[in-house]
C-alpha cells in the first residue's frame, strides 16, 4: 500500500474549481520554468562581452564571494554535479579566469581560485544586475524579495520531497 505524503502545512482553500487548476496558465511550474528561459535568453547577450556562457557567470558570481573554493562547495552551492561543473571550470581556465590546484592538505579536493583576470573581470559585470532590473521594470530591491520568497520556494519544496521520500 503506498502512502500520500503528509503536507508540512494546510493547503489554502482555492476559489476556483479542481479542473481549472489544470490549465497551463495556472501551474506555477511552467511559470517558473518559462520565466527561466526568458531570463537565460536575456542574459546572453549582456554575458558574450564578458566572455561568459550564463553557467560561467553562475560560477563566477559564487567564485566573487568566496575565492578559492574547493570544486564539491561549487557543486553545492550551484546544485551542479561534477560532471556539469567540471567542464564549465576547464573553459573557465582555459580563458584564464580562474586556477584550479589540488589541496595540498588533501589531495582529493581541488580548489578553485581567480586569476587577476577574473577578478577583474567583477567590475564590468557590475553592470549586469541593474539591466535585468530595468528588464524587469522593477527596482533591484523588489527583485531582491522575489529573489528571496522564490529561494524560501525552492527550500520548501525540497524538504517537502526529502519528507516524502523518507
Amino acid at each position: 500500500m503506498v502512502t500520500q505524503p503528509t503536507p508540512l502545512r494546510k493547503p489554502r482553500a482555492v476559489a476556483a474549481p479542481a479542473a481549472e487548476w489544470l490549465t497551463l496558465d495556472r501551474q506555477l511550474c511552467f511559470a517558473l520554468y518559462s520565466s527561466s528561459l526568458a531570463m537565460t535568453k536575456f542574459y546572453k547577450p549582456l554575458l558574450e562581452p564578458l566572455g561568459l556562457t550564463y553557467p560561467q557567470y553562475l560560477v563566477m558570481l559564487v567564485l566573487w564571494e568566496r575565492d578559492g573554493a574547493t570544486v564539491s562547495e561549487l557543486g553545492q552551492r550551484l546544485t551542479l554535479d561534477s560532471g556539469t561543473l567540471t567542464p564549465l571550470l576547464k573553459r573557465l581556465q582555459a580563458n584564464g579566469l580562474l586556477a584550479r590546484t589540488r589541496d595540498t592538505e588533501d589531495e582529493r579536493r581541488v580548489l578553485v581560485k581567480l586569476t587577476a583576470a577574473g577578478r577583474a573581470l567583477k567590475s564590468r559585470a557590475v553592470k549586469v544586475p541593474p539591466q535585468v532590473a530595468c528588464a524587469a521594470a522593477c527596482p533591484l530591491d523588489e527583485l531582491a524579495a522575489l529573489t528571496s520568497r522564490l529561494k524560501q520556494l525552492r527550500d520548501d519544496i525540497t524538504e517537502f520531497s526529502s519528507r516524502a521520500a523518507a
